[in-house]
């Protein structure tokens, strides 16, 4: 499989959130070429403002692995990290976060987000995690367009 495949996935899982009623956010973490974890925003079926996309594929990576050092993994997220969720990225050592839609475009349909960068965040930090922004970003976007027609869609 390829990056393309693995964002291909996490697209999937954002579409299966947001027939949930969740939010159209989705994260895969990727070890050796095997897919780890999966897994989409829950924020609402958790009543869990920590339950974001990324945060519940680190989760259940852990669990998965038996270890709290993610080294070795790429997490491919359809949208930019938040702030939250990169701490929580560079605090398991996940090698490389590869996004489609940015903080903005998140901004810009209604939800809370502070709109610092993963490049700014990095850079601050300093985190040896690696990052590649704008990957599959229309189809990234597309999930965005859905949700926002969705006449119970709830922002956070």
């Amino acid at each position: 499989m390829q990056d393309s495949d693995y964002m291909a996935q996490a697209i999937a899982k954002a579409r299966e959130g947001i027939e949930r009623g969740q939010t159209p956010f989705g994260a895969c973490i990727v070890r050796n070429g095997e897919i780890v974890a999966l897994e989409h925003n829950a924020v609402w079926a958790e009543v869990d403002v920590t339950a974001h996309a990324e945060i519940q594929a680190i989760r259940r990576a852990c669990r998965k692995l038996a270890t709290i050092d993610l080294s070795g993994t790429v997490i491919y997220s359809t949208c930019e990290p938040c702030p939250m969720c990169f701490s929580a990225i560079h605090w398991a050592k996940i090698d490389k976060i590869v996004f489609g839609a940015r903080i903005a475009d998140a901004k810009a349909l209604g939800f809370s987000e502070l709109d610092i960068s993963n490049e700014t965040l990095k850079r601050l930090g300093p985190s040896p995690v690696e990052v590649q922004g704008d990957y599959l970003r229309e189809e990234c976007l597309e999930l965005f367009r859905v949700w926002s027609q969705l006449p119970n869609r709830l922002a956070y």
